[in-house]
């Protein structure tokens, strides 16, 4: 049985990634910090895999991301999914030490840590895949925090992936321009959700890299709207 863990699976893109990947000889290992949301992702895909697993820890706290390790237990994972993430959206001058933190916590220290306990422990064939945005290389007014937290984490995934080629592990970075989901509800002013992409269309583009021969690598894939990155 293959063991698939992702993080930020109780909505959005991470619902949708557990609902394509979701298969009978598929554990799915499914984390999120909303225990109602994470209850409805279970409902979508728990006829669908073989067993589930639910991990509600924060990620912004290191004892949250060791907590999730220690939950997953021993057992090699076939694949990790970055996917949990949070935005602060404001002038940079307003941006909190807290806030500054948390995005740090959640945006990178994860990833790091999950990657840095499980890399070495999965076998060969197996897969890293970080979900990143187009705000890993280009700069947005306002988005200061979270553009920081993406440009570091793509320098991370890409250094890993030359460190993993040898073992046969891929490193798969994606990114999105903006995709409708919940975090939109959290962000102040008027967005084009209806021009936006899906989280469905980011989740199938997961699944295609995911696809592919073990001997191809699909480094990086970025998807955008025929309307604009918005």
């Amino acid at each position: 049985m293959k063991r698939y863990l992702i993080t930020g699976a109780s909505r959005g893109i991470g619902r949708a990634i557990a609902q394509q990947l979701a298969a009978d000889d598929v554990q799915l290992l499914l984390h999120g910090r909303d225990t109602v949301a994470l209850a409805e992702t279970c409902k979508a895909v728990e006829t669908h895999c073989a067993k589930l697993l639910l991990l509600v820890h924060d990620l912004a706290k290191l004892s949250g991301v060791s907590d999730l390790i220690a939950e997953v237990g021993r057992e090699p994972i076939d694949l990790l999914v970055n996917n949990a993430g949070i935005a602060v959206v404001k002038p940079f001058a307003e941006i909190t030490p807290i806030e500054w933190e948390q995005t740090v916590g959640v945006n990178i220290t994860a990833p790091f840590m999950l990657t840095q306990h499980f890399a070495p422990r999965m076998p060969p064939g197996s897969s890293i895949v970080n979900i990143l945005s187009v705000a890993a290389k280009t700069g947005f007014s306002n988005w200061s925090a979270y553009c920081m937290s993406k440009f570091a984490l793509e320098g991370f995934s890409q250094s890993v992936r030359e460190e993993l080629r040898d073992r046969k592990i891929r490193v798969i970075n994606v990114y999105p321009a903006a995709t409708d989901t919940d975090i939109w509800s959290q962000v102040e002013g008027k967005w084009p959700r209806d021009k936006m992409m899906s989280a469905t269309q980011v989740a199938e583009a997961v699944a295609f890299a995911l696809a592919r021969p073990s001997e191809t690598l699909v480094e990086n894939i970025t998807l955008s709207s025929l309307a604009g990155n918005l």
